[in-house]
């Protein structure tokens, strides 16, 4: 090999490398865009306090709910009802059905996002089982509940906010605490 050969594989070398550190850094990039521009549609990741929402009954806002399990997670995951409407401002308390039909215990954790992103802002989770991870008894099922708020500033544009929760099997990475909804791991 000679000695442009071997200047061109270590700069080709050093191109791979280069981007390899950009495509990982892209995704910590990407979480700051989105936090910044809210188009990516993350709600809350912990609760809010409804005192201070004024109901404006001259709108009409529909909730359209998905809910879908990760390929690897077994569990039957759905809403108990798909779509919903309501007055900015409401409080409104809507059930997941989730069933474990396996035999194993196996605890879940739901991701949510909203569509669209921009409204995102402007959804508002009192109570949700997304907030903790959710332990179910092989054979078992359970009703886990979100309860919700539409802010009443919401931009006049958006007429209809989809909710869709993706459950993840994350038994592996299961850690109890005293917030969890099951006292200790294998009943």
């Amino acid at each position: 090999m000679n000695a442009k050969q071997s200047t061109l594989i270590g700069k080709l070398s050093l191109l791979v490398v280069a981007m390899f550190a950009f495509g990982y850094a892209l995704v910590p990039l990407y979480d700051v865009f989105c936090d910044i521009t809210g188009i990516n549609g993350k709600t809350a990741a912990e609760p809010v306090s409804a005192e201070e929402a004024i109901v404006d009954t001259s709108r009409e806002i529909t909730i359209e709910f998905i809910a879908r399990p990760n390929q690897q997670m077994p569990w039957i995951f759905k809403p108990e009802v798909r779509r919903m409407t309501v007055h900015p401002g409401e409080i409104h308390v809507m059930n997941y059905l989730a069933e474990n039909p396996t035999i194993r215990s196996i605890v879940g954790q739901a991701v949510p996002s909203v569509s669209p992103g921009r409204a995102a802002l402007f959804f508002h989770k009192i109570e949700c089982f997304c907030f903790t991870q959710q332990y179910l008894a092989g054979g078992k099922d359970m009703l886990m509940p979100l309860q919700f708020y539409v802010d009443p500033a919401l931009p006049a544009q958006y007429s209809t906010i989809t909710l869709s929760y993706t459950l993840y099997d994350v038994t592996a990475q299961w850690q109890p605490d005293e917030h969890d909804n099951a006292s200790e791991f294998g009943e």
